[in-house]
């Protein structure tokens, strides 16, 4: 989808989308990501818009990444609450692994991101002023990083 075209459906429903994200999640800035990263979506496309009900699309899209969230955090607490003192350990160690990996193999600007992100809890927004970068550049330096840490991690068979 065109720059101009996100832009402005960005300015028409932003406020709007961020109502719907934040009554769900309960949390300002989890919900500025979710409706950020459905704004990316269309600006990457990895999304398209129907040609009609554009907003029923949009409101649809933010109500599923917020259920996706609230599913996912849902899984961590249970994780967390059921973790063994071995199974603690082992994550310990992993994330040693991830943080190590990541001082060595990546530039100094993705290494900061990375930490303001993971370490610190930035939003995308916040790392994006920090960096003084868009936020879609924070999100293709977090994606890349990701991607690689899968990769080295997590390879296929």
């Amino acid at each position: 989808m065109e720059r101009e075209a996100v832009k402005r459906l960005f300015m028409q429903h932003y406020v709007r989308l961020h109502r719907v994200a934040q009554s769900l999640l309960l949390d300002g800035q989890e919900s500025e990501d979710v409706v950020s990263d459905v704004f990316e979506s269309l600006l990457c496309g990895r999304m398209e818009l129907p040609a009609e009900g554009e907003v029923r699309y949009l409101l649809t899209c933010v109500r599923n990444r917020c259920l996706k969230r609230l599913r996912h955090m849902a899984i961590v607490r249970n994780s967390l609450l059921h973790s063994s003192a071995e199974e603690e350990e082992a994550a310990d160690e992993r994330l040693t692994d991830i943080l190590e990996y990541v001082s060595t193999h990546f530039s100094e600007r993705d290494k900061r991101i990375f930490h303001l992100r993971f370490t610190d809890g930035y939003s995308y927004e916040e790392i994006a002023a920090r960096e003084n970068i868009s936020k879609v550049a924070v999100w293709k330096h977090l994606s890349h990083i990701l991607s690689s840490i899968t990769n080295q991690f997590n390879p296929t068979s």
